[in-house]
């Protein structure tokens, strides 16, 4: 089983949260414009479930 976790970044910021949740076993599957504000990312993770 897998668990999802969908996050929002400006652009600027993301590459770090992305690594960050890469040590912690996340792995990036969407990375998405964020269209709602006009700038940014949308960035969906999953990981395996213990």
């Amino acid at each position: 089983m897998y668990e999802y976790k969908v996050e929002t970044y400006k652009v600027k910021e993301a590459e770090a949260f992305m690594n960050e949740l890469a040590r912690g076993g996340w792995r990036v599957i969407t990375v998405s414009p964020n269209l709602a504000v006009g700038y940014g990312l949308v960035v969906t993770y999953e990981r395996k479930k213990d």
